[in-house]
């Protein structure tokens, strides 16, 4: 799963529980979900930020495949 494809179904979980309306067993099925695609994210993001940093340090674009 993409960074935009998990940030949206990250969104989407936090909706629901934000709600009001999921039974407390699916309730706690999205927060572990949840972690796990906000833990993936930040990995992405840091990839990301490092790639970025590499670019802009040595100039190399090579690296660059976002």
């Amino acid at each position: 799963m993409n960074f935009e494809d998990s940030l949206k179904k990250l969104e989407q979980l936090v909706s629901g529980m934000e709600s009001g309306q999921m039974k407390l067993d699916d309730m706690i099925k999205s927060f572990e979900e949840g972690r796990v695609l906000a833990a993936d994210c930040r990995k992405e993001l840091e990839a990301i930020r490092l790639k970025i940093e590499k670019v802009t340090t040595d100039g190399s674009t090579e690296e660059l495949k976002i």
